[in-house]
């Protein structure tokens, strides 16, 4: 698998039969599984908001099947603790002293379903995993096998018995999508293969280390200086919208996007690329990907708030005002 994904060729293979894959399970929801695929490839974590029922878990489920990584789904709950997610140490009666008995944190790919239902302090007890990729135990440090990507499921605040993610987490996160509902041909089709309640089974077509290996080339992938400028541009007018002449924008945003923004902009275009069959980057991956970098990182004052203003409609605005090389 890794010899043949040193062709370009190989690279569009390799992508073809992960969607292919996915598309056995997952009716439509094609935005959904592109943008997952983008945090696989570059190696970011992914926030999905949408209702239940809109295949969030068994698309997530599918993609780890097909790359063959290890799985773990963790339900967040309000008693949920941190030692559930992460480990703790267990006394040993044989030998006397204590050992360490890992979390569920210790997989490939973590999916934490409905994340915004436990409170703060298990939500923080993953900072350390996302960023650092490691886990502490006991004074010991335990390193967390690559590709490690923590693929979060968010009910919309709205719903009874959910909490705010920590500005700190949520910026951890690469990409948040907001997850629709199927159109209604997909509706039907959903229901036709379903029904039955027959498992659908799903080929094993790439392994982690051919993901790895395409995360390596993706880091390769021409990036022009002057599209390096336009992603600065955006970045910045979310801070400064006066940099864009969005000076009426300024009341309404309370704190703009963070120089993690630049870097996940830069790194999602490129996996971007990649999953398109190129090796450059274009503006266009760049405005694709910019809803899904920035709509959880511009953060709205309540004078938006009152004008019903949302930060999807204040990134908007950015990328139509900001001129694209």
């Amino acid at each position: 698998m890794a010899t043949r994904a040193s062709t370009p060729a190989a690279d569009t293979a390799l992508v073809q039969s992960i969607l292919e894959q996915v598309a056995k399970r997952v009716v439509g929801q094609d935005y959904m599984v592109e943008r997952l695929l983008v945090g696989l490839l570059a190696g970011g974590h992914v926030l999905l908001e949408g209702l239940p029922g809109l295949a969030k878990t068994l698309t997530v489920k599918t993609i780890a099947e097909a790359i063959q990584t290890s799985f773990q789904r963790i339900q967040f709950t309000p008693d949920l603790l941190p030692a559930d997610v992460l480990g703790t140490q267990i006394f040993d009666a044989a030998s006397g002293g204590f050992r360490v008995k890992k979390g569920p944190i210790f997989a490939n790919i973590i999916l934490a379903d409905e994340i915004n239902r436990a409170p703060a302090k298990v939500q923080a007890a993953l900072l350390e995993a996302m960023q650092e990729k490691q886990v502490t135990l006991g004074g010991a440090t335990y390193p967390l096998t690559e590709p490690f990507l923590v693929l979060a499921t968010q009910n919309p605040i709205e719903q009874e018995g959910t909490y705010t993610l920590p500005e700190a987490q949520v910026d951890r996160f690469m990409l948040k999508l907001r997850v629709g509902y199927p159109t209604r041909a997909e509706e039907k089709e959903i229901m036709r293969r379903m029904a039955g309640g027959a498992p659908i089974p799903v080929d094993a077509v790439a392994t982690p280390a051919a993901i790895l290996d395409a995360r390596r080339r993706i880091t390769d992938i021409y990036l022009d200086d002057r599209v390096m400028d336009y992603i600065v541009d955006i970045v910045t007018a979310t801070r400064e919208p006066g940099s864009a002449n969005l000076k009426d924008l300024a009341p309404l945003i309370e704190y703009g996007a963070s120089p993690r923004a630049t870097i996940f902009l830069a790194q999602g275009a490129r996996a971007l690329a990649f999953l398109r069959g190129r090796n450059f980057v274009t503006p266009d991956d760049v405005k694709s990907v910019a809803p899904d970098v920035l709509r959880h990182r511009v953060l709205t004052t309540y004078e938006a708030e009152a004008e019903e203003v949302t930060s999807d409609a204040i990134v908007a605005r950015v990328l139509a005002a900001v001129e694209s090389p």
